[in-house]
């Protein structure tokens, strides 16, 4: 959360998570791809994710020893924590193979709209997210109140990540990030190499940001349960985005995503408002038509910077009022029926930084609607 960076702090892209792993960003497990907090609950799949440059990695294998004991200088240097200390407490970490054999678990198939959302929205998810919804309204209506962010949607991305805090992730965050960091799966593909060398660097800055978190919010790193990409707590944030983006929303002097309530509701929606821009009281997404005989406007990026106006030109027109001056960007869903099209404004922008999925951002919003009792379309 997301994200979206994704807790950005938060983190990166969404595939589905081995069969939902059950188990995430987001915002979760961070799928194998640029998320803004991979879920535990799973992450739909994205046929084309943003990519955004990267810089040039020097590609040139290095000993598990050597990277190791220059993690430890690396990580002692930025952050001001003794070498012996981040030593020790890596003696404590395991090569997990179990997390190895997740990142590897080839993607299934892109599955459309229509069979990834009974997922994300089932009866039983809006009704547990009723209830969670109820318990926790005052707190919920504060922060909604503080940062406009509506309370539906901060409860919809604890429903989608952790099913309602039921389930945050069962391992440990230093052996996952440990094992990731130092043990990230190669293919053996050489076109995949860069790719798996960026991500292992990914996963090492992780580790350094969970030695850093550690100290900050004075944390047994070695005791925090989450996913097997490391993400945590109930909205599921990894170390850069715990550090960046978490409040203190109980005023206690701590930010703590794993037992204050407060903490994680506020967390989550200054995710979305410093991460994603959240505009207070502004637009989702609304539904649209495409004139017959149009193909559908496909933007290589995803911020809504369509006016109107551009997107009438390309055929398009929303099925609900949408305010003058208003940009877009166009969403296209494969439905059971045929083709669905959408309008995500600013605010369904700042989902995809929570997890930089198009198909995440529109089950939480729709989950959203379902929990505040508004009617949703069919998948």
């Amino acid at each position: 959360m997301t994200k979206k960076p994704a807790t950005r702090g938060r983190l990166l892209a969404g595939l589905l998570l081995a069969g939902l792993l059950g188990c995430t960003p987001r915002a979760g497990v961070v799928s194998d791809s640029p998320v803004a907090v991979p879920p535990v609950a799973g992450t739909p799949a994205e046929a084309r994710p943003e990519a955004a440059p990267a810089p040039p990695v020097d590609l040139t294998p290095v000993p598990f020893e050597v990277a190791r004991e220059r993690f430890i200088a690396d990580t002692s240097g930025r952050y001001g924590i003794p070498a012996a200390e981040i030593e020790a407490t890596l003696a404590r970490a395991t090569l997990l193979d179990s997390v190895v054999a997740a990142m590897s678990r080839p993607a299934e198939r892109v599955k459309p709209w229509h069979e990834s959302r009974p997922m994300f929205i089932s009866q039983a998810r809006i009704d547990g997210g009723r209830r969670f919804l109820e318990q926790n309204r005052a707190k919920l209506a504060k922060v909604e109140a503080d940062t406009g962010v509506p309370a539906e949607v901060i409860v919809a991305i604890i429903g989608v990540e952790t099913s309602y805090g039921a389930n945050p992730g069962r391992y440990s965050v230093l052996d996952a990030l440990y094992t990731l960091a130092f043990r990230y799966p190669r293919s053996g593909d050489p076109a995949k190499l860069e790719r798996e060398v960026r991500r292992e660097l990914f996963f090492r800055d992780e580790l350094a940001q969970l030695f850093a978190l550690g100290r900050e919010e004075n944390l047994d790193i070695a005791a925090l349960k989450g996913s097997y990409a490391g993400a945590m707590g109930m909205g599921q944030f990894m170390p850069s985005s715990y550090r960046q983006f978490a409040v203190d929303g109980d005023g206690d002097g701590r930010r703590d995503l794993f037992g204050s309530l407060d903490d994680v509701f506020a967390s989550i929606a200054n995710y979305f408002v410093e991460k994603g821009g959240w505009v207070r009281g502004g637009l989702v997404a609304v539904p649209a038509t495409l004139e017959p005989g149009r193909e559908p406007f496909e933007p290589a990026e995803w911020a809504p910077t369509h006016t109107l106006a551009e997107l009438a030109a390309r055929g398009y027109a929303p099925q609900a009022p949408v305010p003058d001056g208003a940009t877009a960007t166009p969403v296209s869903l494969a439905g059971s029926s045929g083709p669905q099209y959408w309008l995500g404004f600013q605010n369904y922008y700042a989902i995809t930084r929570y997890n930089i999925s198009k198909m995440y951002a529109m089950a939480v919003f729709q989950l959203s609607e379902a929990i505040a009792g508004r009617e949703i379309p069919p998948a």
